[in-house]
């Protein structure tokens, strides 16, 4: 018997359903005509259980192809595609919630999804209860009707990693779905769904796509999960362009090389931040010393480019904040997963439960593809400017 293909070769040989073309050429359609009724009247019956072509946002060669590499990707039984990533935590959260259950939510979640929670869920008439980051003592938040624990691995901006195998034994014990934001390693470097987690959500803008001009979420799931989120899906009329699904497959291709240069990068980067006088933590579970560096090398076969800076006392958020507008080769944006390395100040003051460690002034780098030595030259005189500024204005 052949040696199987390792992981790597498996994703660039994924979603090509027809022989011959090396990239899935883009399907533009929405409307698929039939021969006859009898056949119009069986594809619509069999399409509950198939996926077969018979209307537009129901899937296209392009989207086809695109599910297909994701699942590859991921491990998973199915996978369903989205217009954003928060579009897809949407339709997750309301695919498996009723009015009357309860769903136990990562604190360190995604921003927009704390203000869906209580906006949305809360009308519905869905209750939701925050627990740690890093998923300790959950078991004991669990109530009668807790239907779901939803995490992050790791959490946004602080980047805690739950010990997913303890969240599946504790939702399978408690009959509990158990969803993961799994943007952060985009499907490549850590795998929920190998792990015990039900469903896997990504945001494909970021480095799935990996070039800072395509909009998508995605959603890959075990088999159990399936057929409440394609019943959703298909209710909320949730779909992806073609054009769009062919951008974020071609982005895959390439999605080995570029995490890891993305991570090698922010390794360099990060070693230089943490020799800085400034600087009181770097904030990575990749780095040795941070609270999950144990569970990100058991469960994860790399890291990405994402650094969360601490500044020391004396720092305050306005010094951040200048720092900031001072650097030339970061751009001021939200996202992140693209080739460009970016900046934001980092607030949590949304959080509801209390963090045990205390936090300094903070921003988020994502370090991009350009040279490092360029990004750390352009940090070094950011924080030097920042430094000499702050003196400054205390001795004025």
């Amino acid at each position: 018997m052949s040696k199987p293909y390792q992981s790597t070769t498996r994703l660039l040989r994924a979603g090509r359903p027809h022989q011959g073309w090396v990239n899935t050429p883009v399907t533009r359609a929405s409307t698929y005509v039939f021969d006859s009724v009898e056949a119009w009247r069986d594809t619509r019956a069999r399409r509950e259980e198939e996926r077969l072509p018979s209307y537009g946002a129901r899937g296209t060669d392009s989207t086809h192809a695109l599910e297909d590499a994701l699942v590859e990707l991921e491990q998973g039984f199915r996978a369903a595609l989205y217009p954003t990533g928060q579009a897809a935590i949407a339709t997750v959260l309301l695919a498996y919630l009723r009015a009357g259950d309860h769903v136990l939510i990562t604190d360190a979640v995604y921003e927009p999804v704390r203000r869906f929670c209580a906006e949305h869920l809360t009308r519905l008439g869905i209750e939701h209860t925050f627990y740690r980051p890093d998923g300790v003592g959950i078991e004991a938040l669990i109530r009668p009707n807790t239907k779901m624990i939803y995490a992050e691995a790791p959490g946004s901006l602080t980047y805690e990693f739950p010990d997913l195998c303890d969240l599946s034994t504790a939702a399978k014990k408690h009959g509990c779905w158990l969803a993961v934001d799994n943007t952060w390693a985009s499907g490549l470097i850590y795998k929920p769904l190998t792990l015990g987690a039900d469903i896997s959500i990504l945001a494909a803008t970021k480095y799935l796509g990996g070039h800072a001009d395509v909009m998508m979420g995605a959603v890959v799931v075990n088999a159990r999960a399936w057929r409440p989120l394609e019943r959703a899906s298909i209710d909320f009329g949730q779909t992806v362009g073609a054009d769009d699904a062919f951008l974020v497959l071609r982005g895959m291709r390439s999605l080995p090389l570029r995490m890891a240069q993305h991570a090698k990068n922010a390794m360099q980067v990060a070693q230089f931040l943490l020799e800085r006088p400034e600087v009181a933590r770097v904030l990575c579970p990749a780095l040795p010393g941070d609270p999950s560096h144990a569970i990100w090398q058991r469960d994860c076969s790399g890291a990405n480019g994402l650094l969360t800076v601490e500044l020391n006392d004396g720092f305050t958020a306005t010094d951040a904040e200048r720092l900031i507008d001072s650097l030339r080769l970061f751009g001021i944006g939200a996202s992140w997963g693209g080739f460009e390395s970016l900046v934001i100040p980092v607030q949590l003051a949304s959080r509801a439960l209390p963090d045990a460690t205390p936090r300094g002034a903070m921003l988020r780098l994502h370090i991009g593809l350009e040279a490092p030595e360029d990004l750390i030259g352009d940090l070094e005189q950011g924080l030097s400017a920042m430094t000499q500024s702050s003196r400054s204005l205390r001795i004025s």
